[in-house]
Formats: structure tokens, C-alpha cells, sequence
């Protein structure tokens, strides 16, 4: 594979992942070499250097993401709060829910309970800031485990996770988020305690 070709086939990786990619998940989609990988990488992080560009590619949390300019913050962060002023779809209504009685959680977990691909969904609520990573999973691969947020709370006019209604209390079609109903049986009666390990800042150093 040419250069050009990797440098390409990466960036459209990047900018469609919800998540940090880690270098060996790159190199299991594209099937090129670590070496070469780390090369177009770096090529790539040239390339949104310049101040032309809106968004740079950084490292975070143990892998390579997407990121926007901080200075660019105010339209940023405008955007996400009238994003956030509309409503869930369903889909992100049922994907919350499991996040939110069970996490901290990681993708693949999410995805047996919905039994469906839940990535464009996760990337959709954490750009209207439902839900953050909140650490990885000790496990191979280290799988990032998503939380909600305090919007999340906001969102749902709740003061702590403790607040969330059982399972019982959703079958009462008085309550206003029975609607659509985005409970399934496999999430647990009551939310569980986040207890996990901080998700790492940028670090400086090269790709590797």
C-alpha cells in the first residue's frame, strides 16, 4: 500500500471513530506495518498542524484521536448546546439507558444488550455530552468505559445518578421518559456506582 494511500485510509478512520484508535486497532483494519502506521501518522499530524485547519490529531487516552482547536472552544461548544436542546432518538434513548444503569461500560457490552452496532450512537451522545469516557477496562485491548455526565443529569432534571427511577417506576406511562420506552429487561433494577480508573489527559511524545 502506497503512503499516500495509508495516510488516507487512516484520517477517514479517525475522523468516523467515537473512541481513541490504539495503534494495533489501526493496524488490524488496515494491515499495515506498525512502522509504516507511526510514518503516515505522523504525516498526518503534519498535515493539521497548519492553523488552516480546524481539528489536529493527538494523542489521548492510549491511542490516536481527532480532536478540535481549543481555540475554536466558543463555536464548539455553541453548537453542542443547541444540539442538546432537541430530543434522544430512540436508538440514543435505549443506549443511554444502558450506560446509564450500568456503568461504567464499555462498547462491546453495550452492543449484546441492544444487539446492534452502537458506534455512531456513542459518538452522537458524546458530542451532545450525555455521556464521557470515563477509564478503561482492565481487559485486552483496554476498551474504554463510558459514563454519563452532569448534562446527563440536566437532561433528565436529575440531581445524582441515585435519582434514576427502577425498572418498576418505568412502567407508569405518567412518567414522562416512558415515551418512547427505552428500558430493556437485561439493565439492572438500580444504577450502579462508577468506580473506575481516571481516562489518561494528552500526553506528550511520539505516536507509538
Amino acid at each position: 500500500m502506497e503512503m499516500n494511500e495509508l495516510v488516507q485510509i487512516i484520517e477517514s478512520l479517525l475522523f468516523v471513530s467515537s473512541e481513541p484508535l490504539s495503534m494495533d486497532k489501526i493496524k488490524e483494519v488496515t494491515g499495515g506495518e506498525k512502522k509504516e502506521i507511526r510514518e503516515a501518522l505522523e504525516n498526518l499530524k503534519g498535515h493539521f498542524m497548519s492553523e488552516d485547519h480546524g481539528i489536529k490529531v493527538v494523542e489521548i487516552a492510549g491511542g490516536i484521536q481527532m480532536v478540535t482547536r481549543p481555540e475554536n472552544a466558543p463555536w464548539v461548544k455553541k453548537l453542542l448546546t443547541i444540539k442538546t436542546t432537541g430530543k434522544l432518538s430512540k436508538p440514543g434513548l435505549e443506549t443511554l439507558a444502558i450506560i446509564a444503569y450500568k456503568q461504567p461500560i464499555i462498547r462491546p457490552e453495550i452492543e449484546s444488550i441492544r444487539g446492534v452496532d452502537c458506534g455512531g450512537v456513542i459518538k452522537t451522545l458524546l458530542e451532545r455530552r450525555m455521556i464521557k469516557i470515563v477509564g478503561r477496562k482492565e481487559m485486552p485491548g483496554k476498551p474504554m468505559l463510558y459514563g454519563t455526565t452532569k448534562e446527563f443529569l440536566e437532561y433528565f432534571g436529575l440531581n445524582a445518578i441515585s435519582e434514576l427511577p427502577t425498572l418498576k417506576e418505568f412502567k407508569d406511562d405518567s412518567l414522562p421518559l416512558s415515551e418512547p420506552r427505552f428500558i430493556q429487561e437485561e439493565i439492572p433494577q438500580e444504577p450502579q456506582e462508577i468506580a473506575s480508573t481516571p481516562s489518561p489527559g494528552l500526553g506528550p511524545g511520539s505516536f507509538g
